[in-house]
């Protein structure tokens, strides 16, 4: 993973550099991966039952209307996830993966 951390608007974010070797053209796009069953994630309403099956629930109380949320009773961990899915970036992934460990795993797309 490579790419340049952006401050903008109280928010810091990575941008993914599109070219990771200099050589490479195209933008690699990553994947996550539902381990038990080797699914991709294609889309949020994938991931929203896999994760309630892990006891993740849906968060409201966040005030920010561009976000989903998840949150776990067991815990004090938050998932936020922009509500726009085509902007699931990597980093959104691993934050899943960190809070998840054995569930999940980013990969490159083939």
């Amino acid at each position: 993973m490579s790419g340049v951390w952006v401050f903008k608007n109280g928010v810091i974010r990575l941008v993914e550099n599109p070219n990771q070797s200099g050589s490479d053209t195209h933008c690699r796009r990553k994947v996550m991966v539902y381990l038990p069953t080797g699914e991709v994630i294609s889309s949020y309403s994938t991931l929203e039952q896999i994760l309630r099956s892990l006891g993740w629930e849906r968060y409201f109380g966040g005030g920010d209307t561009d976000l989903l949320q998840f949150h776990k009773r067991s815990s004090i961990d938050l998932i936020s996830l922009p509500k726009d899915f085509t902007k699931f970036s990597s980093v959104y992934m691993y934050d899943i993966v960190v809070k998840n460990p054995n569930y999940f795993h980013v990969r490159d797309s083939n």
